[in-house]
């Protein structure tokens, strides 16, 4: 199978868009509902949560699911109608509350009375996490200093290794792995309640090495084209390094994507995600990898007029002269 990238350039970046677009307006109706463009966790936005399951899970007699709207009666009672529930397991038996910031003698008293309307619950279940807003902005704003201090240091990297506009270019592509990830998170926190936490940083930064690793494979196969026939279009090297690369791409994309499938299906809740955002965000990278970044490279090297040559001045190659 060959691909003939350059020449359907414009529906590769047509899809491309399509998605960002997608993404981006998924994320602005997510700000507007909980004022972020992801549905925050308790990791970034404080307060408490608390998991309870009932004690039928125990015994394995539970006969009917929890009732959501007996829940949220028993929280208007308490003064926590703006609380967020979700009913977690196979048997929606376990019932987890994100409220704001609890104390114990606060805490004690809608333990109590869950446990007297729906429970009763198993006490050495009971999961109780408390993060301060204090606390849970500088988890935010360390887990993104983390992806701008990785991204200076991909620029640098590549612009060591390559030039400049490879590393520009590079970026331009993990912005869009980043963008299309972040955008599927928006629409499932929008959708299913779907909340981030400081894991989906971590994929993020996985993604982000992930994705720019093939495409310094792509670069450096496009660069040493370059030097092995420097009389070359620009467009014809980057289509022949893309299919050089072509099955290195897609066989580490696959063998790295089948154990997070696994992990998606079989995973408890917090790993689902995880796995779920590697999963978008190594699809989107191999996708920019082979279709974006190497599409508008070529372009970029046409437009400055260096489409015969990888020389700084971009001066094209003189025919030999006939003896």
């Amino acid at each position: 199978m060959k691909l003939n990238i350059i020449q359907q350039r414009g529906l590769w970046w047509g899809i491309s868009s399509v998605l960002v677009l997608v993404s981006l307006v998924a994320m602005a109706i997510s700000w507007q509902q909980f004022g972020a463009p992801l549905k925050p966790g308790l990791d970034f936005a404080g307060g408490t949560r608390l998991q309870l399951t009932r004690a039928c899970v125990v015994t394995d007699s539970c006969t009917e699911p929890l009732d959501l709207a007996d829940v949220r009666q028993v929280l208007g009672d308490q003064g926590l109608d703006s609380s967020s529930l979700q009913l977690l397991g196979d048997d929606q038996q376990v019932l987890s509350i994100r409220t704001r910031t609890l104390n114990v003698d606060e805490r004690a008293p809608l333990q109590s009375a869950l446990d007297e309307a729906i429970g009763p619950f198993d006490s050495s279940s009971t999961q109780i996490d408390t993060v301060g807003p204090v606390v849970g902005k500088q988890l935010l704003v360390s887990g993104l200093l983390a992806l701008l201090v990785s991204f200076a240091g991909i620029v640098i990297y590549m612009s060591l290794r390559f030039k400049l506009d490879y590393a520009l270019l590079a970026i331009l592509a993990l912005a869009h792995d980043v963008t299309i990830t972040a955008g599927v998170f928006a629409i499932l926190g929008l959708v299913l309640g779907v909340e981030v936490d400081s894991l989906f940083i971590v994929s993020l930064l996985t993604i982000v090495g992930f994705s720019v690793n093939d495409t310094v494979v792509i670069y450096d196969r496009v660069r040493e084209n370059m030097k092995l026939s420097p009389g070359s279009h620009i467009n014809d090297i980057v289509d022949s390094a893309v299919n050089q690369t072509l099955a290195r791409s897609i066989n580490t994309s696959l063998t790295t994507t089948l154990p997070l499938v696994a992990i998606v299906i079989f995973g408890g809740p917090t790993l689902k995600y995880f796995a779920l955002a590697l999963i978008v965000g190594f699809v989107a990278g191999a996708y920019s990898s082979i279709f974006v970044a190497s599409s508008l490279l070529a372009l970029w090297r046409e437009r400055a007029g260096q489409a015969y040559s990888d020389d700084p001045d971009g001066s094209e190659p003189q025919p030999e002269s006939q003896s």
